[in-house]
């Protein structure tokens, strides 16, 4: 049997009096990769926020493991150290090096020894291609270095769950390709469980498990991946396919 990592329920989310989610209801087992796709400002990175505490709500429910979140600072705090998430803006420490970026979180707030999440960041960094930007900052690097570096830090934290929000819009497209391999094989070799947010459709088609589709803050349609690009539910959603050219 499945095990079930996070479950949403009956989730609505507010700006004053605008509503930007509409009765969210999904979940995600472990190891099973979900992508959130739709037109933008279709509620996907406020949902993905949302997962994350970044964002409040105002009614509904939100479980990891089962077990209820109760929407407090204290508590998301905790449960960030499992809920890792990526940016598109990758969010480093300009003054800090790549590896004192990677190793700020589990040593200050995991308390993890540092000499062991050291030998820890090195592996990561050699299996994304860096291990030679060890000591570098985040100024002499590509976008896609830092991206890459960006998933690294996530990682280092040990996370049962990725969050990954378009995490290649604001790179140059010859460095997409390299960013969407190590989010693959982390999927593909470490059976990551993942939300993802992206409009790169090819990839999305190869690593979605099931699609989530959002319109004007609701899920219009949530599909096996396989069956959502070549048979969609909905209307809507293949209409937002043609216009992807996918």
């Amino acid at each position: 049997m499945a095990e079930e990592v996070l479950r949403v329920e009956h989730l609505n989310k507010f700006y004053g009096d605008w509503q930007a989610l509409y009765d969210i209801n999904f979940k995600i087992d472990r190891g099973e990769v979900v992508t959130l796709l739709g037109p933008s400002g279709s509620g996907k990175s406020t949902l993905l926020r949302t997962l994350n505490g970044l964002e409040d709500f105002r009614d509904g429910s939100i479980y990891f493991h089962g077990k209820k979140i109760e929407p407090s600072h204290q508590q998301w705090l905790a449960l960030r150290q499992k809920i890792g998430m990526v940016f598109q803006s990758y969010d480093l420490f300009p003054n800090l090096t790549v590896m004192e970026n990677i190793l700020l979180a589990p040593v200050k707030v995991q308390h993890r020894e540092e000499g062991s999440v050291k030998k820890e960041a090195m592996k990561l960094l050699e299996r994304v291609g860096l291990a030679d930007q060890a000591d570098s900052y985040p100024r002499q690097l590509s976008g896609g270095q830092k991206q890459r570096i960006a998933i690294v830090r996530a990682l280092a934290m040990h996370p049962e769950l990725m969050l990954f929000d378009e995490v290649t819009a604001s790179l140059d497209p010859e460095m997409v390709r390299g960013v969407l391999n190590i989010i693959k094989e982390l999927s593909d070799r470490d059976h990551m469980t993942m939300i993802i947010v992206t409009h790169e459709m090819n990839f999305a088609a190869q690593i979605a498990d099931r699609v989530l589709f959002l319109e004007n803050g609701k899920i219009l349609e949530e599909t096996p991946g396989k069956q959502f690009f070549e048979h969609p539910q909905t209307e809507r959603a293949a209409e937002f396919l043609g216009s992807m050219d996918y």
